[in-house]
Parts: C-alpha cells; sequence; structure tokens
C-alpha cells in the first residue's frame, strides 16, 4: 500500500510540478498521468483506459478567471490507483472527481498561504540585486508547493484506499451501478462541452459521418480516426492548392497591370516626342 501511495505522489508530482516547470507542457493531463501511473504501479493497461476515460471529461473544460473546476492530474491518479486496486473503473472516476475539486482548492491554498508570504523576500532579493538567491528561492517554492500538494494524494492512498474499498463494498448494487453509468457518461459530457466550443455549421456533416461510421457500420476507433486522418489531409491538400491557385492569379494580375501602365506611359512619351 505503501508503495502504491508513493508512485500516485510521485506522478501527482511530475504532472503538476513539471507541467509549470516546463511552461505549460501539459504534463498535468490525464492522457500522461494516468499511464505513468499505470507504468509505475504494473497494469499499464489501465492506466491508458483511465487516462482516456478522464481525458475526455477534461477535454472541455476551460477556466476563466478566479473560475475553476477539478485539478486533473490528481483526478487522474486518484481514478488509475482506485481502479487497479478494485477494478471498477466508472465508479472510481465518479468517486475521483469530487476529491480532485477539493484537490484544486488545496493547491490554491498552499499557493495563498504557504508561498505568498515569501513575495516580500523576493521583493528584497529584487532591490539588493541578488539574482543567484532569487532564483533559488524560486525553485525552493516551486518544489515545495507541488511537494506539498503530493502528500494529498499520497495520504488519500495510503489510508483511504481501504476506506474507499470498504465503501464501495458497502454500497447497494443499484447505486453502484448508478454510479458505474455516470462515470461511463462524464465522458461523454466533456465531448459535449468540446463541441460546444468547436461547433460550426460546415463540421456538421465530419460529425454525423463519426456518427454512421460507429453506429451503423460497426468500425473500431482506429479505423474512424485513420479515416479522419485521411479526410483531414485531403482538405488541408485541397486548401493549400486553393490558396496557390489565389496567389498566382494575384501575381498574373499584378504583372498584367503593370505590363498596361509600361504601354500606357510608353504612348504618352511616343505622343510628347510626336509634338515636340
Amino acid at each position: 500500500m505503501f508503495y502504491d501511495a508513493l508512485m500516485t505522489a510521485i506522478a501527482v508530482f511530475v504532472g503538476t510540478a513539471g507541467h509549470e516547470f516546463f511552461g505549460n507542457a501539459m504534463l498535468s493531463r490525464p492522457i500522461v498521468v494516468a499511464p505513468l501511473l499505470g507504468f509505475l504501479l504494473g497494469d499499464i493497461h489501465t492506466g491508458l483506459l483511465v487516462g482516456a476515460s478522464v481525458e475526455t471529461i477534461f477535454m472541455g473544460v476551460v477556466n476563466i478567471g478566479i473560475s475553476s473546476t477539478a485539478e486533473p492530474a490528481l483526478a487522474a491518479a486518484l481514478a488509475t490507483v482506485f481502479t487497479i486496486q478494485s477494478g471498477n473503473m466508472g465508479a472510481n472516476i465518479t468517486l475521483a472527481f469530487p476529491l480532485a475539486v477539493l484537490g484544486l482548492q488545496f493547491l490554491n491554498m498552499i499557493l495563498s498561504f504557504v508561498i505568498g508570504p515569501f513575495a516580500p523576500l523576493f521583493a528584497k532579493f529584487a532591490r539588493k540585486g541578488e539574482d543567484k538567491k532569487m532564483v533559488a528561492l524560486h525553485y525552493g517554492l516551486w518544489f515545495l508547493h507541488y511537494g506539498l500538494y503530493s502528500l494529498i494524494p499520497f495520504f488519500a492512498v495510503l489510508f483511504g484506499s481501504k476506506a474507499v474499498q470498504f465503501a464501495l463494498q458497502a454500497i447497494p448494487k443499484s447505486i453502484m451501478n448508478g454510479l458505474t453509468v455516470a462515470g461511463n457518461l462524464l465522458p461523454a459530457v466533456g465531448m459535449a462541452m468540446l463541441l460546444l466550443l468547436l461547433w460550426d455549421n460546415k463540421l456538421a456533416q465530419y460529425y454525423f459521418l463519426g456518427v454512421v461510421l460507429m453506429a451503423y457500420l460497426k468500425l473500431p476507433l482506429m479505423a474512424i480516426a485513420v479515416i479522419a486522418a485521411i479526410v483531414a489531409v485531403a482538405i488541408a491538400e485541397r486548401d493549400m492548392s486553393e490558396i496557390k491557385i489565389s496567389k498566382n492569379k494575384a501575381v498574373t494580375s499584378s504583372v498584367s497591370d503593370s505590363d498596361q501602365k509600361d504601354e500606357k506611359k510608353s504612348f504618352s512619351q511616343e505622343e510628347e516626342d510626336f509634338f515636340a
């Protein structure tokens, strides 16, 4: 159990701290954190499944200003480790999401109450021109910030996994089935939120094409992805050809205008020479 808790903390630290360290490198996304944790726990297949499911939930989530939802790395990590331990992915995704909402609040609290008080020290080093101390303090607080945050999944797994398993076993079968259905619906909700951001009437035909390929022709996701890639390449080549044609027309028009101007200039010069 300690090993599972430690690996979960490492995965969350790599995801959240690495995301900021490398400049919003998307390391905190569930599609990265869950397979990483699955690899560390020896079940990368479950990690990939959970990562893909949780990623679809967060694909359409946009945090605006101080409005925020849940921290994706924590949600993915807890859902992965609890699924590996219990085997019920749908219910664990449903249970992990509220924990991730609380986790984001803890992350902000650490930033405000632990990291925030060091701001005057940065100003002091800046006034004195002590650049090395500023850099050292920056990286030290970076490690402290996400190190403290990683303790949340560590203790959640260390002391909470048995409680979670006991709670799952104590839940009536009908409620558990409902949680499983809800967990399976959350990715659909995430995709729907993403479609709200991207929807355009020009894209509707491709959406319904995907529905037909999946629902009626029963094609696997990989085959649909390949077809989508081929369609995307064909559209891109068509657009590039249209751009090239429009550029050629513009150049031809420019040359034609230039020739007409030269002819007019030559004709006017001949008139001047004649009357001279």
